[in-house]
């Protein structure tokens, strides 16, 4: 896991090298929606992922194994979006992405702190689970800057579910 690790290249879209190029792989998809301003934005931001879960195939699932994918993504999903809601003066965008056998979600805030997991961990305590949460379920995380930009994108990538 690492917080502060840039994405590869092509991972928050195309190269600058690739600029000219506007033929997208065919198996990518993107979906984003606006949070700033919304009212109820962790229902929002879950119902919204839910629905994109169920247009790529995700849901209805036929397995445990795939429902529990699926739990797991609507999980980090809420988690994202409530830490900028505590800690990062509110989310101001979601993307959800997805690639090959990786899903990306993608939460855009105005805060300047870095997430991070509280250490130690205290499971039988009250709060400061989200990162924890995010941190175990999740492939990798990490967060991005744009230097000169108020603000970040905390983001997280989760494995698809087995065929």
């Amino acid at each position: 896991m690492s917080t502060t690790r840039q994405p590869p290249p092509g991972d928050l879209g195309p190269d600058p090298d690739d600029a000219g190029n506007t033929s997208a792989p065919s198996d990518r998809r993107v979906r984003a929606l606006a949070l700033s301003d919304a009212s109820g934005v962790v229902p929002l931001a879950r119902d919204f992922t839910r629905q994109a879960l169920h247009d790529w195939g995700w849901l209805p699932a036929a397995t445990a194994d795939r429902r529990a994918a699926a739990e797991d993504v609507l999980l980090v999903v809420s988690e994202l979006v409530t830490n900028a809601c505590l800690h990062a003066e509110g989310p101001e965008e979601l993307r959800v992405s997805t690639h090959a056998k990786v899903l990306r979600l993608e939460v855009s805030d105005r805060g300047a702190g870095q997430p991070e997991p509280r250490t130690p961990h205290r499971a039988g305590r009250p709060g400061g689970h989200g990162m924890f949460i995010v941190q175990r379920l999740c492939l990798d995380w990490g967060v991005v800057r744009n230097p000169g930009e108020t603000g970040k994108t905390v983001w997280a990538e989760l494995a698809a579910p087995p065929s």
